[in-house]
């Protein structure tokens, strides 16, 4: 990859005490590792970097939290072609939050590349505005699919010249339903080079797609060890009814918590607890599965820049939203599924980050408690509020 003489990098002490320096990347992508403050590769950062950038398909089982993004974003990025203007690197995921999750931190590691544009299309916006951004040849295009296809068939989006695809939460992208369009747009690519799936679980179609478009692909396994396993500390509190706001209140004063996320079951109740924080003095908005698109997406934005210190949502519309720094989540209501407490406290304690949670319970709530113990295999200590 050339450097672009125009951009003003460090000199050698970008590399210093800095362990990506062994990837030999470039400065632009060295400097932008530094700002984003990263220093020691995760595992799946570790074994991946390398094999992407030998060109070798891969296919990667990891814990969610553990750097993904990174770890396929270095080596698109240095895989670009500088000359070239149609999009050459194209990222699928299966939600809208993800993908512009992912948009961002493409962004933010191609900061110093100047050459380098990135297209976040997805349904649910004003699909003028996204053909407006594809007709600006960005080189790096992060869609879902249905949206991706539908520029496709409008003949907005040609994927003649894409070398490099990335399926991000693989197996949950087939599992929607996304089988037959995950396929009609590989079958549109004949220029690719290299395909890397990355999931949190090997399904049977996440195999399936491997075995029919990849070759000879990489297994990279990283498995939820001690290392790279979210550090969360958890809590069970006996509190209910107005008890519960009073706790969240000093749980979020007397710990100095800056980013919390709140769970709710029920879109009411996610406004309720909402408002109450609001006139309780703290800074605190909801989203649910009635909130327009565009709203939720600056409620998102507002809480990932530190403009929001709570965010109060349901299981549902949490849904691929991966914000960082979250110190702490709260339970406010006891998750009615096991999988639903695992996804919500996974939001905390990521990328090598402690992490909290606390979950409000009640005599009659026990037994579900108890229940998410024994699935989880991890004791919740008592804490009285």
């Amino acid at each position: 990859m050339k450097q672009d003489n125009n951009v003003d990098v460090a000199g050698s002490d970008v590399n210093m005490n800095n362990e990506f320096a062994k990837f030999e990347l470039s400065e632009e992508i060295m400097k932008a590792v530094k700002d984003m403050g990263f220093s020691v590769p995760t595992a799946v950062q570790d074994r991946t970097i390398l094999t992407m950038l030998d060109w070798h398909d891969i296919i990667a089982q990891a814990p969610t939290g553990t750097g993904k993004t990174t770890a396929f974003g270095i080596p698109a990025l240095e895989h670009l072609e500088v000359g070239e203007h149609d999009p050459q690197v194209l990222i699928l995921a299966p939600t809208r939050e993800l993908a512009v999750q992912i948009g961002e931190e493409m962004s933010e590691l191609a900061a110093y590349m100047k050459h380098v544009r990135v297209a976040v299309v997805y349904g649910g916006r004003s699909i003028n505005s996204q053909i407006e951004s594809v007709r600006h040849k960005p080189q790096i295009i992060v869609a879902t699919p249905g949206r991706l296809i539908d520029l496709m068939k409008r003949r907005v989006v040609r994927l003649g010249a894409v070398h490099t695809v990335i399926l991000d939460e693989a197996d949950r992208m087939l599992d929607m339903g996304f089988v037959s369009d995950v396929r009609y747009i590989l079958d549109k690519m004949p220029r690719v080079s290299q395909i890397a799936l990355f999931s949190a679980t090997m399904s049977r179609s996440v195999m399936d797609i491997s075995w029919i478009y990849q070759r000879e692909p990489v297994e990279i396994v990283v498995e939820s060890t001690e290392e790279n396993k979210p550090d969360i500390d958890q809590y069970q509190i006996e509190a209910n009814g107005t008890e519960r706001l009073k706790a969240t209140v000093h749980l979020l004063n007397s710990n100095d918590f800056d980013k919390v996320m709140v769970f709710c079951n029920t879109k009411y109740m996610t406004e309720a607890v909402a408002r109450k924080l609001k006139k309780a003095g703290i800074k605190a908005d909801c989203i649910h599965g009635d909130i327009r698109q565009n709203m939720r997406e600056k409620l998102i934005k507002d809480f990932r820049n530190g403009n929001l210190r709570v965010l109060v949502c349901t299981d549902v519309a949490a849904r691929g939203i991966d914000v960082e720094g979250v110190e702490a989540v709260i339970n406010y209501e006891i998750p009615i599924e096991n999988e639903h407490y695992t996804h919500r406290i996974g939001r905390t304690g990521r990328a090598g980050r402690r992490g909290a949670s606390y979950t409000f319970t009640s005599p009659v709530h026990q037994a579900r408690l108890e229940n998410i113990i024994r699935y989880t295999r991890v004791e919740m200590e008592k804490l009285e509020v």
